[in-house]
């Protein structure tokens, strides 16, 4: 059963996500909150798989509460809006969330979006997420370690995973141009995200293009 918080401060926004989700067999929505602080308190409360978080709400906001959520707990977070500028889609993936939907979602894939999130993946696809990583990392720098700092904990195949899931490849993908099975690139993948200290893929691509081993187009 996949366990879910909502956070919105529209009450009618919040129980027809909710009356959605709970129609599904396999989803529960645990918890509700108004604001960004109840939402953090929902998620320490209930231990939920994923929390869907509205961008703008009064008092702590989406993007902050998503970076504690993120950070201190195993949830995975899904951002909501109404808006959909690019510098939000930014926001959210720094704060660590592996999705972003906006509020005129379809119910079907809203109910996707949390299935997918809860199994480890993120929402982009590929062209999406290469698309704004690229403007992210040409445009937003991120002060830290250097790249050779960061990539010398990963192993040469290791590099070439990262540089492969930096490209947007499903793991049958990387499996065949690495010329290993997919149990070995699940392995690998499962290595990068922990030697980085990264979440899922969506942080994957960031890291791969922040440490430059893909170049910005």
């Amino acid at each position: 059963m996949i366990r879910v918080v909502l956070a919105d401060d529209q009450e009618l926004v919040r129980s027809g996500f909710a009356m959605i989700l709970d129609a599904q067999p396999d989803i529960e929505v645990v918890g509700e909150a108004g604001d960004g602080a109840a939402a953090i308190a929902a998620v320490r409360e209930h231990a939920p798989d994923v929390v869907l978080l509205d961008i703008r709400m009064p008092g702590l906001d989406g993007i902050e509460a998503a970076k504690v959520v993120c950070a201190e707990t195993s949830a995975r977070a899904i951002m909501l809006t109404t808006f959909d500028q690019d510098d939000y889609v930014y926001d959210a993936l720094y704060a660590g969330a592996s999705g972003f939907l906006l509020k005129d979602v379809r119910r079907d894939d809203l109910v996707h979006a949390v299935r997918v999130v809860a199994a480890g993946e993120s929402l982009l696809a590929p062209a999406i997420t290469r698309r704004l990583i690229s403007d992210i990392t040409r445009n937003r720098p991120r002060a830290g370690a250097t790249a050779s700092d960061r990539l010398a904990v990963l192993t040469e195949r290791e590099r070439e995973t990262l540089r492969l899931l930096g490209r947007g490849l499903s793991n049958a993908e990387i499996a065949a141009a690495m010329v290993v099975s997919e149990h070995t690139v699940k392995t690998h993948v499962s290595n990068v995200l922990s030697k980085l200290g990264i979440r899922d893929r969506v942080q994957a691509v960031i890291a791969a293009y922040e440490t430059r081993l893909i170049e910005p187009s």
